[in-house]
């Protein structure tokens, strides 16, 4: 069996030296629990704006818009930063592998991203968001097919795919054809509607599923920081629903909502083999006579220098 945690925390908005030592905190506490993994949600170091416009409508961008992207930029970190390499050091520390959601900085474009963290190997992946979702797309790039990376561990394979893009079929396609195992998808979607996507990628995979989702709210964020819409969830900007599901789809722990929680769950790696008795979406359940699926995974770069 192999013991994990999936977190559901608040992060500490725009400031990530902030976020980074609770992100410490929380994983000395999982070690403390004996679990050997631990899921971070969406944006975890460098925050989720919710309810941000960053002063724009078509055609439209403002001064003070331009300046709170300022402030999300500056609460971004890099992978050669030391935010990560204190992650880094706390995943070697206490023995548990990591799945932490950043907002990263490379050159002048903010990524989503989702950082694979090995206790003996260090940052051993990373995947940025391939499609932000509607709005996010302003303040975040486009990640490619470089970095649809996976990590071992003893518990099996892991995977993570963000928020919405958990809505892709080719690209949940290309995660389970790459092996995964423990399919990790970090999230922003605090809706009850989440809980039948998770279900049905666990059963459509064949994975376990841990989904992590952060419980936030509006105080979390510096008192000048504008939300110009009223939200569902009024002072509450995100409400969790975290979730730990196994290959039968059958959920072994949560959701739980509105309230900061740790949730663990035993995996019994070979639930995942007896799964595919009868269905494998990659293998013998597959029609490449029919449907196939080319992935691109060379780096999608502006510029290259030759020579």
């Amino acid at each position: 069996m192999y013991k994990v945690a999936v977190v559901q925390a608040a992060s500490v908005p725009f400031d990530a030296d902030a976020a980074t030592g609770r992100a410490e905190q929380l994983i000395a506490e999982v070690a403390d629990n004996g679990a050997e993994l631990a899921v971070f949600p969406e944006a975890f170091i460098g925050g989720y704006p919710k309810g941000t416009s960053f002063g724009t409508a078509t055609g439209i961008r403002t001064e003070r818009g331009r300046a709170e992207y300022e402030r999300y930029v500056r609460g971004a970190v890099t992978l050669e930063g030391e935010q990560v390499r204190r992650l880094v050091h706390a995943s070697a520390e206490h023995s548990v592998h990591l799945v932490m959601g950043i907002i990263e900085l490379l050159g002048s474009t903010l990524y989503c991203t989702a950082l694979m963290i090995s206790p003996t190997d260090g940052l051993v992946g990373k995947h940025r968001k391939l499609m932000p979702t509607a709005s996010e797309r302003l303040v975040w790039g486009f990640g490619d097919g470089s970095t649809l990376d996976t990590m071992d561990t003893p518990g099996g394979r892991v995977g993570t795919v963000i928020c919405w893009e958990n809505y892709m079929p080719l690209l949940r396609q290309a995660m389970y054809a790459k092996g995964v195992q423990i399919y990790c998808a970090p999230t922003a979607d605090d809706r009850p509607t989440w809980q039948s996507t998770m279900q049905h990628i666990a059963m459509e995979g064949r994975t376990f599923v841990l989904s992590s989702c952060q419980v936030i709210t509006r105080d979390a964020f510096p008192d000048d920081h504008p939300i110009e819409f009223e939200l569902p969830g009024g002072d509450t900007l995100m409400r969790g629903g975290s979730v730990i599901i196994d290959p039968a789809g059958t959920v072994l722990a949560g959701p739980v909502f509105d309230e900061e929680t740790i949730l663990y769950a035993e995996l019994d790696p070979g639930a995942k083999i007896r799964s595919h008795l009868d269905f494998d979406a990659v293998g013998h359940y597959a029609r490449p006579d029919v449907f196939s699926l080319t992935v691109n995974e060379a780096p999608a770069e502006s510029v290259r220098f030759a020579g």
